[in-house]
């Protein structure tokens, strides 16, 4: 089947990979039961903003198998205008997370030579169809294919060359490829960005980080402005528990984490990637993206699930204004 049409134009458009997600509550090889969800980055981040009120659309390619008809049944559900190509001899990917320790998770996929991971340029035009004020990528995408990694360059490239906002999370996955390879495509891709985003260990796969000494958060300045004098408007800094920093070339901002009982961390970074684009899709300024990024972020560590206890927006000041232990009546 090919995208749909029709679809008016959207406040943000992403594409990359979802998968089916076989959750297990304790050890894998231990046996038991599978919860089934819908996993993916990129598709992550389009429930979280659709939840906010955002017009959002999903692009990427599905296998002709109940998988993707189970993916298409989820996002169409959260409101999600989806651009699928259907593979008639590929596979829908497929992961594996199991709760190892109540800290440890670990993700096992099945997602080599997937339906997915054809993506193409083709795909990308068909969903720039209905236009866009936000284009989201990841390097997630970047590393499952070299005609998936064309087809991201092509769209970032193409989304920047028209004025669009292009926001690229470095999401860097080592059981899909090494730092070096990462760096390699990342590097030059991230010119093409308005907004970078990326965990504090990511920063030095697209900026050299060479030359420079002293503390951690000395480094991460240097590579900051490395990327802001090559173009960024902002670089977003994810650090977890620890919070989240913006730079910009008029200063720098940082946000605490929002205190909360920590249930799940799979997925938090999403969140937070929802929130802050959902401000910036409301014109918030820059600390009131940090704001609601860490909002979205603890409400994501604090449910279980990828994105399945995300916020909408009139739940956004629960966490902002609750005690712990908190009972609305």
């Amino acid at each position: 089947m090919s995208a749909e049409a029709g679809l008016p134009a959207v406040d943000l458009l992403t594409f990359g990979e979802s998968m089916v997600s076989l959750r297990s509550a304790g050890p894998l090889s231990a046996g038991g039961t599978l919860g089934m969800h819908v996993a993916g980055a990129e598709s992550n981040v389009a429930v979280g903003a659709a939840r906010l009120g955002h017009r959002v659309a999903w692009a990427g390619v599905l296998g002709a198998d109940p998988h993707g008809e189970f993916i298409l049944r989820q996002l169409r559900s959260e409101g999600i205008g989806v651009h699928y190509r259907e593979h008639g001899s590929r596979g829908t990917g497929l992961m594996f997370l199991e709760q190892r320790t109540a800290d440890v998770s670990r993700a096992f996929y099945y997602r080599a030579g997937s339906a997915g991971s054809t993506l193409c340029r083709a795909d990308v035009d068909a969903a720039f169809r209905t236009g866009t004020r936000v284009l989201h990528l990841t390097g997630i995408t970047a590393a499952l294919s070299q005609e998936a990694r064309q087809a991201v360059e092509y769209a970032a490239a193409r989304a920047a060359g028209e004025g669009l906002e292009v926001s690229l999370d470095v999401n860097y996955r080592s059981k899909l490829w090494s730092r070096e390879e990462a760096r390699a495509v990342l590097t030059p891709l991230a010119r093409h960005a308005t907004i970078l985003i990326a965990s504090d260990d990511e920063l030095g796969l697209v900026a050299s980080g060479h030359g420079y000494s002293g503390a951690a958060d000395d480094a991460e300045a240097a590579m900051a402005a490395e990327l802001l004098a090559r173009g960024v408007r902002e670089v977003v800094v994810k650090r977890g528990a620890a919070g989240a920093g913006v730079h910009t070339a008029a200063g720098r901002w940082e946000t605490p984490a929002v205190q909360v009982t920590s249930i799940d961390t799979v997925g938090a970074g999403d969140a937070f990637t929802a929130g802050y684009l959902s401000a910036l899709l409301d014109g918030e300024d820059v600390a009131g993206r940090l704001r609601r990024g860490a909002l979205t972020g603890a409400f994501a560590v604090s449910t279980a699930g990828d994105w399945e206890g995300l916020p909408c927006r009139g739940e956004l000041e629960l966490l902002g204004t609750a005690l712990s232990g908190t009972t609305q009546r």
